[in-house]
C-alpha cells in the first residue's frame, strides 16, 4: 500500500452518469462538473431521448443547467435510446451531429425507464451495422430480463445468450459493457476483440451483496445491476487497477429522491457524483495501484472512444471529509452514497 498523500492527474471523465431533467439537473450537475470534464449522459429519462433532435433538446437543458464556471469547460457527451423503431438514417444524423457520441442498449425492462427499450434485438441489426459503418459505440446495459432467470444471474445469462453473438456478428462495431458486475464480464471484455471495452463503477469494487442486508433492508445500496457475490468485487478491481485500457472509469450515478428509495419497491441506483473520483482514488490506493488511477480515469476512456484527453489537471489529497446525510434534490432530497460517513481523499 502507497503512502502517498496527494496525487496530481489529468482531469477525470465520467463515461456513465445520469444527471435525470429539469428541476433536478442543477442539484447533481455540480457534484460532476467538479470532478469531470465531460460526461455519457444516459438516455432513460422519462420520455427517454431516442432522436438527435430530442438529444440536442437535453443537451442544451444541460449546458443552461451547468454551475456558472464550468459552462464553457464540461461536455455533456450525449446519448441515444435504442428501440425497436430506431433506423439507420438516425445513426449517421447523430454522427453527423457532432454532440452524440453512442446508443444505449437497454433490454425493456432491465433498470430505470427502460420499458420503451429493446425487446428484439435482432429486428435492430440493421442499426448496428449502420453504427459499425459510422463506428458509433454501443452501450450495453448486459443483463436478461427474463423473471425465470435469478438476479445474481442475469449479466452471465446475458452474456451468454446476446453479447457473444453481437460481438461475434459485429466485429467492428465498438461496444462498452456498462457497469460491468462479474467475473464473467471481465474475462469477456478481456479476451474480446479492441472494439469490446467495460465501465466499472466504483460502488460495485467498494460493496458485496452483503451490503444489501447488513442490519436490514439497505435501499440505498439497491442498483441494477445488482451488487454480487466477493468474488466478482475481487475481479472488478482487479481489472480496473490492472492497467488493461479497455477498462475505464463509468460511475453509473444515479439520483433518486429519498422517498422514492424508502418505500415498498424502492427504485434502483446508487448516487456517487459526490465522490466520482475519490471512490476511486480509495480503491486504487488499498490495491496499491494508485500509479494507474489517471490512465483508468483520465486515458482509457478518450483513448477508445477516439476523443481527446483532456488538458487540465486536478489535485487529489487525503484528507477525509464528512458525507451530508442528504441534499437538496429539486424539491426533494437525495441520499448519497456512504452518506454521513467519510470520503478518504478529498479534491484540493
Amino acid at each position: 500500500m502507497t503512502n502517498t498523500k496527494k496525487l496530481t492527474i489529468i482531469k477525470p471523465d465520467d463515461w456513465h452518469l445520469h444527471v435525470r431533467d429539469n428541476k433536478f439537473l442543477p442539484s447533481v450537475l455540480a457534484d460532476t462538473t467538479k470532478r469531470f470534464s465531460r460526461a455519457i449522459m444516459m438516455p432513460n429519462l422519462v420520455d427517454p431521448v431516442t432522436t438527435t433532435d430530442l438529444a440536442e433538446e437535453y443537451r442544451d437543458r444541460i449546458i443552461k443547467a451547468l454551475p456558472s464556471e464550468y459552462k464553457l469547460t464540461f461536455d455533456p457527451l450525449m446519448t441515444l435510446y435504442l428501440t425497436n423503431k430506431t433506423n439507420a438514417s438516425e445513426i449517421k444524423k447523430a454522427r453527423d451531429s457532432g454532440f452524440v457520441h453512442a446508443v444505449k442498449w437497454y433490454p425493456a425492462g432491465a433498470t430505470t425507464n427502460s420499458s420503451k427499450g429493446v425487446s428484439d434485438i435482432v429486428a435492430c441489426y440493421d442499426v448496428l451495422e449502420a453504427m459499425a459503418e459510422e463506428g458509433m459505440p454501443l452501450l450495453v446495459h448486459g443483463e436478461v430480463t427474463d423473471p425465470s432467470v435469478d438476479i445474481f444471474d442475469r449479466e452471465k445469462v446475458f452474456i451468454d445468450q446476446f453479447l457473444e453473438g453481437i460481438i461475434k456478428n459485429f466485429p467492428d462495431l465498438k461496444v462498452v459493457f456498462e457497469h460491468i458486475t462479474t467475473e464473467d464480464a471481465v474475462k469477456l471484455v478481456e479476451t474480446a476483440s479492441p472494439n469490446v471495452g467495460a465501465t466499472i463503477t466504483a460502488h460495485h469494487m467498494l460493496l458485496n451483496r452483503n451490503a444489501l442486508f447488513k442490519g436490514g433492508i439497505r435501499p440505498h445500496h439497491y442498483c441494477l445491476p445488482i451488487l454480487k457475490r466477493e468474488k466478482h468485487r475481487e475481479a472488478l478491481i482487479n481489472a480496473a487497477t490492472s492497467g488493461n485500457k479497455k477498462f475505464f472509469l463509468g460511475t453509473d450515478s444515479a439520483p433518486h429522491t429519498k422517498s422514492t428509495k424508502e418505500n415498498a419497491c424502492g427504485c434502483a441506483g446508487i448516487y456517487t457524483a459526490h465522490g466520482g473520483i475519490e471512490f476511486y482514488a480509495e480503491i486504487f490506493e488499498k490495491a496499491g495501484a494508485l500509479h494507474r488511477l489517471e490512465a483508468f480515469a483520465s486515458f482509457n476512456g478518450p483513448d477508445f472512444y477516439g476523443l481527446p484527453r483532456n488538458r487540465d489537471k486536478i489535485t487529489l489529497v487525503k484528507k477525509p471529509t464528512t458525507i451530508v446525510e442528504e441534499f437538496t434534490f429539486g424539491d426533494e432530497v437525495c441520499v448519497p452514497f456512504r452518506a454521513g460517513g467519510e470520503l478518504i481523499w478529498s479534491i484540493d
